[in-house]
C-alpha cells in the first residue's frame, strides 16, 4: 500500500476547498453540533451525523489520534414546550430522549463521539465566556437579559458571507425594545418558576443556544481547535454567532480553521414537513428497511449536494448490498469475520480525501464488485474493507441475507423439510408449489450437495 492521500476539504468560511493541515497533527480536533433531545432523529438529521461519522472514520484513517466531541443542547424551548405539551417533567423527556437518541445511531452504524457534553453539565463555562465578553465590551446587560452586540465585532458576516444588514433583514430576530441593535442575540435570559434556571450575577436564568457550542469546545478543544461542522441550516445564525463571540471572547485566536456544512435533504422531492405527511424519522424507516440500506441510500449523494430521499432509491440502495454482499460471499468461506485480512482500494481512499466525495467512492465500490463477481479474490476483500470505512458492507454474506426476513426462520426450514419429504415422495407439484410459495415472501432456496440452503432473493 502506498503513503496516504493528501486530505483537501471544503472550507465553508473561505467558500474553497483546501488542503487539511491539522494544528497538530498528533492529535485532531473535531466539533460537531449534536441534537437538541426533545423528540426522535428524523432522516434530516440523519444526514448530518452520517457526514461527520464519514469525516471522523476518515481521519483516524490518516492520523493517528482524534479528538471528536459532538454536544448535546439538553436546555431549550423547544424542550420546554415539548415537556409542557407531554405533561412530563423535562429531565424525564431529555433522559428518554438521549436514549432514544443512542439507540438509533447505533443501529445506523454511527460511532459514539469521544467526549458528549451537555450543556446542563457546562452551566459555568458559558457564565464564564458571558462575563469576558461583557467586561470586554462585546456583551450589555438589559432588563435581566445579556446580549451580544452584533455592531461591535466588525467581522460578523464573514462565515455566512454576508453583510451585517443583509444578514438582520433575513434572520428571524425577536424585537425587543433592550436591545441596542435588532440583530443583538442572547447569551443569557431570565428563567421563570417552573423552568431550568441557573443563579448567575445576572439573575436566575438560563443560557441561549449559541453559547452552549462556545463554552463546550472551548473546554474540550480549546480556543482554536481543526473542524466545525454541522448542517448548512446552522450556518446562519447559530455557527456565526458562536464564531462571533468566541473571536471577541478569546483575541488572537481563530475558533474552528475549517468549517465544514452538509446539504439538506428532501423526501420524495419535497422539502420534509409533518404537514406534507413525508415526516421519517430514523426509528420509522429501518423498522422496515435495513440501516445500511438507507447509509448507503444517503452516501449515494455528495454531502455538499441537496439529496432526495425516496423509498424507490431506499430499494435500490438495498439491491446494490446484495450484489456487493454476493460478489464477497465466494470468498468468505472458513475466514469469515477475520477483518485482518482484508484490505481497501487506494482509489477508494483517494475518494473520500477530495471532500468526502462519497459518490466516486461508492463507484470504486461497483468497480471492486465487478472483479470480485468476475473471481478476484483480492478485490473481494478490498470491497469488504473499503464498504467498512463508510460503515457498509459489516455483515458476513450470509447474516446480509438473512436479515430483515419477516418469516420465522423456523417455518422456513419447516417448509424445506416438507419440500425434501414432497420430493422423496416424488410428488414433484408440491414440492415446487412450497418453493414458489416461499419464493412469493423473498426467500430463496437453493438445492447445493450439503442439502438446501435459503437466503433472502
Amino acid at each position: 500500500m502506498s503513503a496516504l492521500p493528501q486530505l483537501f476539504l471544503y472550507n465553508s468560511h473561505k467558500r474553497s476547498s483546501r488542503m487539511f493541515v491539522p494544528l497538530d497533527k498528533e492529535n485532531v480536533r473535531v466539533y460537531y453540533c449534536g441534537p437538541t433531545v426533545y423528540d426522535l432523529i428524523h432522516i434530516g438529521n440523519l444526514r448530518a451525523l452520517l457526514t461527520a461519522d464519514i469525516l471522523v472514520r476518515l481521519l483516524r484513517i490518516l492520523y493517528p489520534h482524534v479528538t471528536y466531541v459532538r454536544n448535546i443542547t439538553d436546555v431549550d424551548d423547544k424542550i420546554n414546550e415539548r415537556a409542557r405539551l407531554n405533561h412530563e417533567p423535562i429531565e424525564a423527556l431529555t433522559a428518554r430522549t438521549i436514549i432514544d437518541f443512542h439507540k438509533d445511531t447505533e443501529i445506523m452504524g454511527i460511532a459514539r463521539p469521544d467526549i458528549e457534553p451537555r450543556a446542563t453539565q457546562n452551566i459555568p463555562e458559558m457564565q464564564q465566556i458571558i462575563a469576558t465578553l461583557i467586561t470586554n465590551g462585546h456583551a450589555y446587560v438589559a432588563e435581566g437579559h445579556v446580549l451580544f452586540s452584533v455592531g461591535d465585532f466588525k467581522d460578523y458576516g464573514a462565515l455566512s458571507g454576508r453583510k451585517q444588514e443583509e444578514l438582520i433583514a433575513g434572520a428571524r430576530v425577536e424585537v425587543a425594545s433592550y436591545k441596542h441593535h435588532p440583530g443583538d442575540f442572547v447569551l443569557w435570559k431570565p428563567s421563570e418558576e417552573g423552568l431550568p434556571g441557573w443563579d448567575s450575577p445576572w439573575g436566575r436564568g438560563r443560557p441561549g443556544w449559541h453559547i452552549e457550542c462556545s463554552a463546550m469546545s472551548h473546554r474540550f478543544l480549546g480556543a482554536d481547535f481543526d473542524i466545525h461542522g454541522g448542517g448548512d441550516d446552522l450556518l446562519f445564525p447559530h455557527h456565526e454567532n458562536e464564531r462571533a463571540q468566541s473571536l471577541c471572547c478569546f483575541p488572537g485566536s481563530h475558533f474552528a480553521h475549517y468549517w465544514v456544512h452538509n446539504a439538506m435533504l428532501l423526501v420524495e422531492g419535497e422539502k420534509m414537513s409533518k404537514s406534507l405527511g413525508n415526516f421519517y424519522t430514523v426509528r420509522e424507516v429501518v423498522a422496515e428497511h435495513p440501516p445500511e440500506a438507507l447509509r448507503l441510500h444517503i452516501l449515494q449523494a455528495h454531502y455538499r449536494s441537496v439529496t432526495n430521499f425516496s423509498f424507490k432509491g431506499l430499494k435500490e440502495a438495498r439491491q446494490t448490498l446484495d450484489r456487493f454482499y454476493r460478489a464477497i460471499e465466494p470468498f468468505e468461506g472458513d475466514d469469515k469475520g477475520e477483518e485482518s485480512k482484508e484490505g481497501y482500494s487506494e482509489a477508494f481512499l483517494q475518494a473520500l480525501c477530495d471532500d468526502l466525495n462519497t459518490p466516486r467512492a461508492i463507484a470504486e465500490l461497483h468497480t471492486l464488485a465487478d472483479r470480485a463477481l468476475a473471481g478476484n479474490a483480492q478485490a473481494a476483500s478490498q470491497l469488504k474493507g473499503s464498504g467498512k470505512i463508510i460503515g457498509l458492507m459489516t455483515h458476513t454474506a450470509e447474516a446480509w441475507f438473512r436479515s430483515g426476513i419477516k418469516v420465522e426462520a423456523a417455518f422456513i426450514q419447516q417448509k424445506i423439510e416438507e419440500r425434501l419429504q414432497a420430493k422423496r415422495e416424488k410428488n414433484f407439484a408440491l414440492a415446487d408449489s412450497i418453493r414458489q410459495s416461499l419464493s412469493e415472501q423473498g426467500i430463496l432456496l437453493e438445492d447445493t450437495p450439503s442439502g438446501t440452503e435459503w437466503r433472502i432473493k
